[in-house]
């Protein structure tokens, strides 16, 4: 290693962004984007050189990762404050800063009244999914409240090993199940032209491996697991992190989930919007449900 350095100094260089009052414009601009009550409380001159040299044993404040975290998406406080080999190649961060544009947390973001609150639009969830994997969505998340039918982009798209680690920090999770027992269920089935109990097993699967994950924390933590069902026409597949992002998916008569346009939404702050609405959905739903052990 050439000099004492971390991942963010590797990555400042990189971006021409290793002096103090640069990397404060920019964290400024990304603040704001996160909450407006963040922006001008950048690190000192000393802690940011600091940051750059390495040598600190603790993670900086919260708010601090938070920042960090969407200026450089896809990786995390603790990589960027590690000691780095300017002989390695740095992570490739485009995907996710794509994905982060996409979900209108990027720092260029544009504003489209005419859209409302809607800061992505996609034909299918199998584009959604190409722009936007999941784990972009939920690494960071501290709430994560699903609605929906199997909720597979919880479920089967995101690696058990990445949800542990989501759970691990100390994440929430509210998931909400079309009854795989349940007349909606097998409405859907014919619906959707499968065998009858097609998709009352593949359900059953996930609240099983959602269990198991559950199961694994401490006892005196597996609340921040809740699951639930319910019995009704099946309309939308609602995901809602942070209580600030929103996908919303419909389901379309005769074609299968993943042939569904898929909408991305974030929360204004004066509540204007669509977010509000899917918010809305998902509570009625959810406090209509039933606990599932």
């Amino acid at each position: 290693m050439s000099e004492t350095q971390t991942l963010l100094k590797a990555m400042l260089r990189q971006r021409h962004m290793q002096e103090h009052r640069t990397f404060c414009r920019a964290y400024d601009k990304t603040a704001k984007q996160i909450d407006n009550a963040l922006v001008g409380r950048h690190p000192s001159k000393a802690t940011f050189y600091r940051w750059l040299a390495g040598g600190g044993s603790k993670l900086p404040h919260p708010d601090h990762c938070r920042v960090l975290e969407a200026m450089f998406p896809g990786v995390k406080a603790g990589e960027l404050l590690a000691p780095w080999d300017d002989r390695r190649p740095l992570p490739d961060t485009a995907h996710a800063e794509q994905a982060a544009r996409l979900a209108g947390n990027g720092t260029d973001a544009p504003r489209r009244a005419t859209y409302a609150d809607l800061t992505a639009a996609f034909a299918t969830r199998a584009e959604f999914a190409e722009q936007m994997p999941p784990h972009t969505l939920l690494d960071q998340a501290s709430s994560i409240k699903a609605a929906g039918l199997s909720l597979n982009m919880l479920c089967q798209h995101y690696s058990d090993q990445r949800l542990r680690a989501t759970l691990a920090r100390g994440a929430i999770v509210h998931a909400l199940f079309l009854d795989p027992d349940g007349d909606a269920t097998r409405a859907r089935e014919v619906e959707e032209g499968h065998g009858v109990g097609d998709l009352a097993s593949l359900t059953r699967l996930n609240m099983q491996m959602l269990r198991r994950l559950r199961a694994e924390l401490p006892a005196d933590e597996r609340e921040r697991v809740t699951m639930r069902t319910y019995d009704e026409p099946v309309r939308f597949n609602i995901t809602i992190l942070d209580d600030r992002q929103c996908i919303a998916q419909p389901y379309m008569p005769a074609a299968r989930g993943v042939d569904s346009p898929t909408f991305v939404i974030r929360r204004r702050p004066d509540g204007s919007g669509m977010f509000g609405s899917f918010e809305r959905v998902f509570t009625a739903l959810w406090e209509g449900g039933r606990d599932c052990a």
